[in-house]
């Protein structure tokens, strides 16, 4: 990615009326964020998903889920707030709980992802916020 030339504002310089109206996109498919944050910010054609843990839609809990559960929604929440933003994920990192877990994660991953296959990272954690194993997170440019 190449730097703004020095005479253009930077997003965080301009007025919010200036800013893209999708500088912030949000997918009414996946649940909206617990924090303050977005469920992803853009700015020109890069997109960045905030990290998506597995509730639902409507704000369901699948915590006590089992593991592939939990993959599958988290998973869908990010897809659905790349497909709302107009593009596939470019780079995808997942924190799950307990490396043993792996082998379901890709399995699940790779149901969910098909053909695609950009640039991933899978990161043991001892844990994750509410109880959830799975997070992930995405950077994506649009075509």
């Amino acid at each position: 990615m190449t730097a703004a030339p020095a005479d253009e504002p930077t997003p965080h310089d301009l007025p919010a009326a200036r800013r893209r109206a999708d500088a912030r996109p949000s997918a009414p498919a996946a649940s909206g964020p617990a924090g303050h944050d977005s469920q992803a910010t853009a700015w020109r054609d890069l997109v960045v998903v905030s990290g998506q843990l597995g509730p639902r839609a409507d704000g369901t809990p699948t915590a006590a889920a089992p593991f592939a559960v939990q993959a599958r929604q988290a998973l869908g929440n990010l897809l659905a707030i790349l497909a709302e933003a107009g593009c596939g994920p470019e780079r995808v990192t997942a924190d799950i709980v307990g490396v043993e877990n792996w082998p379901v994660f890709n399995r699940v991953y790779a149901e969910l992802f098909g053909a695609a296959k950009p640039a991933r990272t899978v990161v043991p954690a001892p844990e994750l916020h509410h109880g959830y194993r799975v997070e992930a997170e995405a950077i994506a440019a649009r075509p």
